[in-house]
Parts: C-alpha cells; structure tokens; sequence
C-alpha cells in the first residue's frame, strides 16, 4: 500500500494522515550557484502540518480504484495504517513512512516529521557559465520610458563628455577675476610703475 500512498502524494501534493495531520510535497524552484558555476536542479521536500488530518472522500476513491477493493474496505485499510503509524510515536517509537520519512515524538509530547534527506535532490547539478554580452542590445526601463542599452549608452557617454569639455571656462572666469584684480591695483596707484613693489624706504644706520 505504501507505493500506492506515495503515487498519490506525488500527484496530488498532500496527503492527510487521520489523528496526526498532513504531508505535503512542496517543489523548491531551481537556484544557481554562481561560486561553483552550475545551476542547482529543483528539489522537492515534504513538510508536516499537524493542524487538518480528515482526508478527503477523493483520497479514499483512489485507494480503493488502485487496490480493486470497495471504498469502505480503503477507509478500513487506510485507518489502520494510520493507528500504527500513531502507536509507534505515541510510545516513542519511530514511525517510518517508507519512501518519504519518519515520525517521533519530541520531548514536548508532540509529533514532528523528518523527510528522507536522499529522495531532496532527484537531478544532478549541471554546469552553468555565466554570459555577459557587453554589447547587446536590449530593452530596459528608465523612469516611466522604455529605452535601449544603445540609447542609455550613448547618453550616458555625451553627458561626461560635456562634464570634461566645460573645464575651460572655469579657467577663463578664474583669468578674469585675477585681471580684475591686478587693473583695480594699478588704477588705484595711478598706473604708476612704483605700485608693482614695496616703496618703504629704510634709513641708513651710519
């Protein structure tokens, strides 16, 4: 029956254990691992949620269609799968569920689940390098307008041209301020040649 049971849970995604809770197979999407350089397939692993164990009369419909037994003996084999599984935690046994995992029973009193670790990973890792095209061109959005690679690019490259080319006239307002300078000196001296030095005359000690 287990194989039946585990057909089922792989197709359906949950499976409801009556007086205990429910397995579900949840698939975790594929990652990549840049350090290695592979992509890491997608894995499946089983989580237990304690809080709903009535299963369905659906679960029930399948049971009996796959062992070819009317659907009271599938509620009658199936309930008597689950007492046991209940029995062995509840006196601090380990619940095997073949295939997918165990039950115990914490120091608590309460029912936790442990997946079967080599049943996570049902790909190998392949190898992924990653492709960087400097010069492709390709859509991106900028603010509220849709622009080209190409377009940012060349935008990007007037903007620091002008920002290097306009160092001049920094030069020149900078030349102007210091010739203003040096006129306002001179007019004020009456453009006299002394006005360039220091005129202090020191007397003689002799």
């Amino acid at each position: 029956m287990i194989e039946v049971l585990n057909n089922y849970l792989a197709q359906h995604k949950s499976i409801n254990i009556p007086g205990m809770g429910t397995l579900y197979l949840e698939r975790v999407p594929a990652r990549t691992d840049f350090v290695n350089r592979q992509l890491l397939p997608p894995i499946f692993t089983y989580r237990f949620d304690k809080y709903f164990d009535a299963p369905d009369r659906d679960f029930f419909a399948y049971l009996a269609n796959k062992k070819n037994i009317p659907d009271y003996e599938a509620i009658k084999l199936y309930n008597e799968f689950a007492f046991d599984l209940r029995a062995k935690v509840k006196n601090g046994q380990e619940a095997i569920w073949e295939g997918v995992g165990k039950f115990e029973k914490d120091e608590n009193g309460e029912v936790f689940f442990e997946a079967d670790g080599n049943l996570k990973e049902l790909w190998p890792p392949v190898p992924a390098e990653r492709v960087i095209r400097a010069h492709q061109d390709h859509a991106m959005l900028v603010g509220d307008r849709e622009r080209t690679t190409n377009e940012m690019s060349a935008f990007l490259s007037e903007n620091i041209y002008i920002e290097k080319a306009s160092w001049w006239i920094y030069a020149l307002i900078l030349a102007a301020l210091a010739l203003s300078l040096i006129f306002f000196h001179f007019y004020r001296n009456n453009w006299r040649q002394e006005s360039t030095g220091n005129q202090q005359s020191i007397p003689s000690t002799k």
